[in-house]
């Protein structure tokens, strides 16, 4: 399929990593590895982490070439999969933690759902504030850049992009004066 190259996560043993499948109102349906969750397209928790500087300007990243869906393009969020039983909060930690190299505050900002030929995810969203420094020693994020707000339509659209962060949680980044 397109966008899908590479182990998942780029971890040895990540592909038998189990994640909960979840039928159609977002009930955990069963538990499957990461590998067939991809594989078959499978409904999934992730979280997203929005992360804004003192100066309201979003921190977006462009994701490494061994990424197992949507390789190489930007992204407006942290975040990935969620672990079984693992809670939105940790997750979103943890992922904070592995991809930038950060422990910093949360606040949940809400929730959302994306579903397309490639991914079909139920997501929560938070905010983190921070201005760095930041680390990626994982290697699933190459390259970043600090967007303001008003300029993120016009920054997006000559990139690509993954396009369940868009959809999930880019309608839920707090923008000045509203």
């Amino acid at each position: 399929m397109p966008g899908r190259q590479g182990t998942p996560s780029g971890r040895p043993g990540a592909a038998e990593e189990p994640v909960e499948e979840l039928d159609e109102a977002g009930r955990p349906r069963g538990v499957v590895t990461r590998a067939e969750m991809r594989h078959r397209n499978l409904r999934h928790r992730a979280v997203y982490v929005l992360l804004l500087d003192g100066r309201d300007r979003l921190l977006v990243h462009r994701r490494a070439s061994w990424k197992d869906v949507w390789p190489d393009r930007w992204d407006v969020a942290f975040g990935g999969v969620a672990r079984v039983d693992e809670s939105p909060e940790d997750t979103a930690h943890r992922e904070l933690v592995e991809e930038a190299g950060v422990e910093v505050p949360l606040t949940h900002l809400g929730r959302g759902s994306y579903e397309d030929a490639e991914v079909r995810v139920r997501g929560e969203v938070f905010l983190a504030r921070c201005d760095g420094p930041f680390t990626f020693a994982d290697g699933e994020v190459v390259e970043t850049a600090w967007v303001a707000p008003s300029e993120l339509a016009a920054w997006l659209a000559g990139r690509p992009v993954c396009p369940d962060s868009v959809a999930i949680a880019l309608p839920l980044l707090p923008r000045p004066g509203r």
